[in-house]
């Protein structure tokens, strides 16, 4: 199919008066090289059914229309926006789906069948707790193309006996497959924002590290890294664990624990309140 011809994506800022605003986050990505190149970074599209959240002025909904994408389902709660994606739906008809909704109050997996993708530059300021909700039920997902900040896509990848390695490293590597793609400068942004971005890669693995559930996972890393100077043994208190008899060394403190290590803790915790 041959794309339809769209003006430049500078000419929809000014038609629909898009200056980026704080509150909602927005700094938008007008390379349409960029947008293709994060499409190409989700992998083969042919049968699956993509959500975008926070499209702007669809420089990335143009590249995912453009793929063999099944459907494109754009989720926004910027009226302004809202009216570029109603142009955009005149040019390439249902394919293109408009929700008027903000992410965090929508039941995202309800929009579409399966299989879905995420693909999305996502704002600034809703973009952990949006991908936390989105783990949560990572089994809806077939992949999840996403574009942080560079120091959040840093702790997804995180080991072990590094700063950046705290919750979001644990919770996202026992869930899924995860590598960063390619990074992008902060001039690469209109309006360029104070730190540069980086695009993540996500495949959820077949089945977590290990079968607990996630309220537990979520409570031992929240709690472990919510005082991570400090000892186990004082940080994780509140849980009474038992930690010699899990063979973790309560002197230690939560950056020197592993992945599996943290599935042993929720597992306990588990146990303790049956």
């Amino acid at each position: 199919m041959t794309p339809p011809d769209l003006p430049p994506l500078r000419d929809v800022i000014r038609k629909h008066a898009l200056t980026a605003r704080k509150s909602l986050g927005q700094h938008f990505l007008l390379d349409l090289n960029l947008t293709k190149r994060i499409v190409r970074t989700a992998g083969d599209l042919t049968d699956c059914h993509v959500i975008e959240v926070g499209p702007g002025p669809g420089g990335l909904t143009r590249a995912l229309l453009n793929s063999p994408a099944l459907t494109v389902t754009v989720v926004e709660k910027d009226d302004r926006c809202l009216a570029v994606m109603e142009d955009l739906k005149t040019a390439y008809g249902d394919r293109l789906r408009i929700v008027a909704a903000d992410a965090l109050e929508t039941d995202i997996p309800a929009l579409t069948s399966a299989p879905r993708k995420i693909v999305a530059n996502l704002p600034y300021n809703v973009g952990t707790p949006l991908f936390l909700r989105w783990l949560r039920e990572i089994d809806a997902y077939r992949g999840l193309t996403l574009m942080f900040q560079t120091e959040v896509a840093q702790r997804l990848t995180a080991q072990p006996q590094t700063k950046a390695y705290g919750r979001l490293s644990v919770i996202t590597q026992w869930l899924c497959e995860v590598h960063s793609a390619f990074n992008l400068s902060k001039d690469a942004f209109t309006p360029p924002p104070k730190v540069a971005s980086t695009v993540s890669n996500l495949a959820p693995l077949p089945a977590p590290l290990a079968p607990v559930p996630f309220e537990a996972m979520e409570t031992v890393t929240a709690t472990a890294f919510g005082q991570r100077r400090k000892m186990l043994r004082t940080s994780l208190k509140s849980l009474d664990l038992d930690l010699a008899a899990l063979e973790i060394d309560p002197t230690a403190r939560a950056e020197e624990l592993s992945i599996m290590d943290f599935c042993q803790l929720a597992r306990a915790l588990v146990e303790s309140r049956a």
